[in-house]
Parts: structure tokens; C-alpha cells; sequence
């Protein structure tokens, strides 16, 4: 890519005025070259975001979008300089690969030799010599991602747009065009922002992320640390599957709080937070983050119970355990050789930690946020 970095800054968007799935004042910074994911459910307004940026929709309420200090409201969709990966390709039946990269640098007047060269860069980086001459029906879904990719780039936007690129693909196809995906990233370093319901993808591709909820932003920052410190139980949920234990703060310590489950199981909670005494909240437990431990060799703070149900996938055992007043807790253990395999009706501890467990809000983001010691 020959074009400079550029951030991005949305200053209060809103669309559809506000009502849902449209965005309600939306303000974030994308910094210069980063891969920025807003991660939420459908109907959240992600989709809103991208088309905001690049003027197939109407920004309401009087706010901005400034790419590098400029605020792009006035420019039309061409001259905007955007790449823009639809979800379902948006491909044109009739032109074969080597014409859909072509297309937007015949619209710049490029002359025709610097286009082949282009195009021939192009589809070979992105995978595609192999099909240059076919169309899109004759593709596989995987690689008609790959050309609604290798499109976008092609024309070197000073900014990329991706819409669910990820979507809908078998996990084989998934996995390795996102790891596609994070090279290309890293050689082109263009300023991208990508929006998925996936935690899984917004996760491994992220510098930084936003989960949206209902059209606003509900957190901002790194994707493990979000992952890790959820501000609320929409936040936990966006980030993949959580245990979620309804608990009442009984103790409060110079460095954090002590929770009870509705089944009398004790928790230190580390971190300052807006938890006190008789404050009800949530316990987050991710259950690829749990450890089992038989109950008679455990030593650190966590749930004693009784396992209910064991699925082996491969590469993993998930567990049911019961920790009494009717809560289940799932945990998902490596299935690496030699590892205790526990069967149904073992007692069991399952332990937590700093790394693990998390308290939040019964409903809306808290002022801060505390962690398990």
C-alpha cells in the first residue's frame, strides 16, 4: 500500500435517529493503521457504522465522521476513498476475477499496463491465480470472499470497511482466511474497521474493539482486556459463552469485596468497585478459563460440586457440575493425554482465580469494575 495511515474519528453518530438497529451517538477514535472490530449481536448497528463511513447512509443528529481531521460528510461515496467489503461479496455475476479487480482502477483512468500488473499482485497475494478466470458462481464461498477482498484492496483505500468477511464459512475455510486476514493486516498496515457478532474472529484479528449494544457503544479497549474485564453482562456475553452466578456482596476489604453465591459458596473479589455491603451482582466465569480439581485436593477459592454431564469433542471435555440451588456451571477442560478425565456423579472443586472470574452489575455497566483474587 503507497497511501499514508489515516485514523478515523466517529464524533457522536447517530442513524435511523437513534432508534434501533441504528446507532446512537457513537463516538470513537481509530488510531492511525489499526484493525478496529465492533463486535455486538444482530441488529446492534454495526452494519450502520460501516455505512455511515462510507455515505450509503445518512448521519442524523448533527454528528461526524472525520477521516485523518476531515470531516467526510459532504464527500460522496467515490470520494471517499474507502474500501468496502460487503457481507455476501456484492459481486457481479458476469465479470470473472481478473475484471472484478480490474473494475476500480478503470474507474481511476489507471493505464492498462500498470492494471494488469496490479491485478496480477493482487489476486496472487490474496490466493486466487488458480481462478483468474472464472466467475463468481464457479467460486467457492471462501473464494468469493477472497475476491470481494482482493476488490477492495486493489484500488489502495486509505481506509478497508469489512463487513462480516467471515461469515458463514465451514471452520476450516474460517480459520485460515483469518489468519489471511491478520497478514494482510500486518504487511498493509491500511486503517481497518471490521464489525462481526463473532468473539471468536474480533478477538484473534483486533488491535482494539468496541462491543455495541443496541446501538451504543458499551465498551472500548484491548480485546483481552475486555475479555477479561466485561463492564457488564452484555459485554461478557458479545465475548463468547459465561457462566453467569447471581451473588450478594457480605464482606468489604481495603482491596475488594467477598461475595456468596445463592448457595452459600464464599468468593474473594478483588478491585475497587461500586460493590457494597448487601450490593447484588453477577460472578462471570468463562468455562474455558475454569479449573476442576477433585474435591479432597483442593486449595485455592472456588464452587464445590458434582459433576452432571461429560461431552468429549476431540480436543476438549466440557463439564456440567452442579453446585447446588439449582446452578450449573460449565467448564471446558484440554483433553491432552494423561489429564483426569472426571465422570458423572465425581464431587469435584472447580477453582478461580484473578484470570477467571469476574463480578458484574445485575443489569447496565458499573462505574468500575472488580476481579476474583
Amino acid at each position: 500500500m503507497s497511501r499514508p495511515l489515516v485514523d478515523i474519528r466517529l464524533d457522536a453518530v447517530s442513524t435511523r435517529q437513534g432508534r434501533r438497529p441504528g446507532l446512537d451517538r457513537v463516538s470513537v477514535h481509530v488510531r492511525y493503521g489499526e484493525f478496529f472490530t465492533f463486535l455486538g449481536p444482530p441488529h446492534s448497528g454495526k452494519t450502520d457504522v460501516l455505512k455511515a463511513i462510507a455515505g450509503f447512509m445518512p448521519i442524523t443528529g448533527g454528528g461526524r465522521v472525520l477521516v485523518d481531521g476531515q470531516d467526510i460528510a459532504a464527500l460522496p461515496p467515490g470520494g471517499r476513498s474507502v474500501g468496502y467489503v460487503f457481507q455476501e461479496g456484492a459481486l457481479w455475476p458476469h465479470l470473472d476475477v481478473r475484471e472484478h479487480v480490474a473494475f476500480g482502477l478503470e474507474q481511476q483512468a489507471m493505464a492498462p499496463a500498470d492494471i494488469a500488473q496490479r491485478v496480477q499482485v493482487v489476486i496472487a497475494r490474496l490466493g486466487l491465480a488458480g481462478c483468474a478466470d472464472r466467475r463468481p458462481p464457479e467460486l467457492t464461498l471462501a473464494e468469493r470472499r477472497r475476491l470481494a477482498l482482493a476488490r477492495a484492496l486493489a484500488v489502495e483505500p486509505r481506509v478497508l470497511l469489512l463487513d462480516e468477511p467471515l461469515a458463514h464459512l465451514d471452520p476450516l475455510a474460517r480459520k485460515a482466511l483469518r489468519l489471511e486476514l491478520a497478514k494482510l493486516h500486518r504487511d498493509l498496515a491500511v486503517t481497518t474497521i471490521h464489525v462481526t457478532r463473532d468473539a471468536t474472529d474480533a478477538l484473534a484479528l483486533s488491535d482494539r474493539l468496541a462491543v455495541l449494544h443496541e446501538g451504543r457503544v458499551q465498551q472500548v479497549g484491548e480485546p483481552a482486556d475486555v475479555y477479561q474485564h466485561p463492564v457488564s453482562r452484555d459485554v461478557a456475553e458479545a465475548l463468547g459463552p459465561a457462566n453467569f452466578l447471581p451473588v450478594r456482596v457480605i464482606e468489604v476489604r481495603d482491596l475488594g469485596v467477598v461475595v456468596e453465591t445463592d448457595g452459600g459458596h464464599r468468593i474473594p473479589v478483588a478491585g475497587l468497585g461500586a460493590y457494597g455491603k448487601g450490593s447484588r451482582g453477577l460472578l462471570v466465569l468463562r468455562p474455558e478459563l475454569l479449573v476442576l480439581t477433585e474435591a479432597s485436593m483442593a486449595r485455592s477459592p472456588g464452587l464445590p460440586g458434582t459433576v452432571t454431564l461429560r461431552v468429549f469433542e476431540g480436543a476438549r471435555h466440557l463439564y456440567e457440575v452442579d453446585i447446588g440451588a439449582n446452578q450449573l456451571v460449565r467448564v471446558e477442560l484440554s483433553a491432552s493425554f494423561g489429564d483426569r478425565i472426571f465422570r458423572v456423579g465425581d464431587r469435584v472443586r472447580i477453582e478461580t482465580s484473578s484470570d477467571t472470574v469476574v463480578i458484574v452489575p445485575e443489569s447496565g455497566p458499573p462505574d468500575s469494575v472488580s476481579r476474583v483474587l
